[in-house]
């Protein structure tokens, strides 16, 4: 009795579990960066503009990131 049986009455396992909540965290950055350079375009202040590149990379760093850990908990559960 081991993933099958969990699966099997409760649903989802844990890597899938883990694996929803990244992409809906994917969904979620990659929506605040469209609002990020959605303001970017909008800003006329230097001091605005800066604020948004920082914002942008920011959340540009942490899209890639969870892309990553997207792709191996694909790669790990297709291994198996």
């Amino acid at each position: 009795m081991g993933k099958a049986w969990r699966k099997r009455f409760f649903g989802k396992t844990e890597r899938e579990e883990e694996l929803a909540a990244l992409k809906e965290t994917m969904r979620s950055t990659q929506g605040a960066l469209e609002r990020a350079y959605d303001g970017f375009n909008r800003a006329a202040d230097s001091d605005l503009i800066e604020s948004y590149v920082y914002e942008i990379n920011a959340l540009r760093h942490r899209y890639s990131y969870l892309l990553k850990e997207v792709r191996r908990l694909e790669e790990t559960a297709a291994c198996r």
